[in-house]
């Protein structure tokens, strides 16, 4: 897609809305959820909603979104303006549960939207990259042989890439296994933000 056939974004966010092109799969129906504007400096890429925001229609509308704004060092306001903020997981709608949590996000939304709406985020200075699933996209052959391999060589992908491990309260025990990230990258990563958004 051309910069000059791009379809508003209004108009594209309308299709992305009413996708429905893996509704036989989602125990829930589809209800894809996700925050952009052109004008937004940060792009938050997830995994995928669980049943919480997919009740609500709120990206990281949870625990683990709580988590998420205390770790960037923001409050909601700050976080759910589009303006600023651009929320675009690597699944759009909530994919059911699995033995040992939920289910991966389904390769649709990537495949359908991902580069179309990528399209619109120009200003993009800082993208964090929460779990492996986003890592695996957007760094491809960069990652490391594991996530915590990858999240413990940040410094290797900035200043514009930054992975994360998902902040959901299951990962407690990894928090506490690696207490460098608490004390090195949290620091920078919320320096950073606080750059790129021109608030302190």
């Amino acid at each position: 897609m051309t910069r000059q056939n791009k379809v508003p974004l209004e108009k594209l966010l309308q299709e992305v809305r009413g996708c429905r092109a893996c509704e036989a799969y989602l125990p829930l129906g589809p209800r894809p959820i996700l925050q952009i504007s052109g004008s937004a400096r940060i792009l938050i890429v997830g995994q995928a909603p669980g049943v919480a925001v997919h009740r609500t229609g709120i990206p990281w509308n949870d625990p683990s979104g709580k988590t998420l704004r205390a770790w960037m060092g923001v409050d909601e306001a700050v976080f759910y303006d589009a303006r600023r903020i651009a929320i675009i997981p690597m699944g759009y709608c909530y994919p059911g549960r699995g033995k040992s949590g939920d289910l991966p996000p389904r390769r649709e939304c990537a495949e359908l939207w991902l580069d179309k709406l990528l399209e619109y985020l120009r200003d993009i200075e800082l993208t964090l990259l929460i779990g492996q699933y986003a890592q695996r996209h957007f760094l491809a052959s960069r990652r490391k042989a594991s996530l915590t391999e990858t999240v413990r060589s940040w410094q290797d992908y900035g200043p514009d890439l930054l992975p994360l491990p998902h902040p959901s309260p299951r990962n407690r025990g990894w928090l506490k296994r690696n207490p460098w990230f608490e004390s090195e990258l949290l620091p920078a990563m919320r320096g950073r933000i606080t750059e790129v958004l021109g608030c302190g």
